[in-house]
């Protein structure tokens, strides 16, 4: 598996505990051999910006497959681990991930986002006999003050934002218009499901995955740079990136923190609740006509 890591650095690997999502621990960095590991997870996660971002198949496909095979050269379970998360990508890339309320559009995300959790879940835990992936919703332990004061601010920075972004921008034009209450419920029932998936992949996922053998913001940069690549094409375009990375950062981070998966949920759930409003009111304005800092519209 992996070799405990030397030293106080905060990249440095650290012994998992019973309830952290990584059964093993990573590696040391600072060798030829270390090197080689990295380059071949940011190949892997890199290509995502190429499938997601800028949407350029099947050459996307190339550093993804060159990543793992050059994972596979130089630490197996690495390979293995980067070949689980090129299965998730995979399928995730087999359908368009631009908003769509559609019966179809609705049906093929489902099937899809679905595939792309179940697939390497069994493929980690029942071929592999792993238990890096694992969806701890129960801890056992109370949320602190701290934890609460968090979610308040997470509602808080979010009702500033997301308006100014989401108006200012345009970028509510990469949703559909919702104007009825049939369009409206479907939005809500895709910003609910997808913000659950996200989760569940990148952070339950790729982040364990990662973790297990790389260090805290090594492992968080690379799940981070295919999060914002997969919410660039659902829509969070323009200068969405600049609030799209620190919250990928963030929930890697958070959750490397509490180990709890039911408050990385409750976290973005309450962030995709404002998401949802502004798109409501973007299309509707006399709906949730309660954004302060909504630009002025003609």
């Amino acid at each position: 598996m992996g070799e405990p890591g030397h030293g106080p650095s905060t990249d440095a690997a650290v012994p998992a505990s019973p309830e952290s999502p990584s059964a093993t621990t990573a590696r040391p960095t600072g060798t030829p051999a270390a090197a080689w590991r990295v380059l071949a997870a940011a190949l892997v996660c890199g290509s995502a910006v190429l499938l997601f971002a800028v949407h350029v198949r099947p050459l996307g496909y190339v550093p993804l497959l060159v990543g793992v095979a050059l994972a596979w050269a130089v630490d197996r379970v690495l390979g293995a681990d980067l070949l689980i998360i090129a299965a998730g990508m995979g399928i995730v890339s087999t359908i368009p991930l631009g908003a769509d309320l559609s019966d179809a559009g609705m049906v093929r995300f489902t099937i899809a986002l679905a595939l792309a959790v179940v697939v390497p879940f069994v493929l980690s835990r029942h071929v592999l006999g792993d238990d890096v992936i694992r969806f701890p919703w129960r801890t056992g332990k109370r949320w602190t003050r701290t934890q609460w004061i968090y979610l308040v601010s997470v509602v808080g920075v979010a009702y500033l934002l997301l308006p100014f972004y989401f108006l200012s921008s345009g970028a509510y034009q990469n949703w559909p218009t919702v104007v009825t209450g049939d369009e409206v419920a479907r939005l809500f029932v895709g910003v609910n499901a997808v913000g659950t998936w996200d989760e569940l992949f990148f952070i339950c996922t790729v982040f364990a995955l990662l973790r297990r053998h790389f260090g805290l913001w090594t492992a968080n940069v690379l799940q981070a740079t295919v999060f914002v690549s997969f919410l660039w094409e659902l829509g969070y375009r323009e200068w969405g990136p600049l609030l799209t990375i620190p919250f990928a950062l963030i929930q890697g981070f958070t959750f490397s923190l509490t180990k709890s998966l039911t408050y990385v949920l409750v976290v973005h759930l309450l962030f995709d609740a404002l998401v949802f409003m502004v798109l409501v009111h973007a299309h509707t304005p006399e709906l949730f006509d309660i954004f302060v800092t909504a630009p002025a519209r003609p």
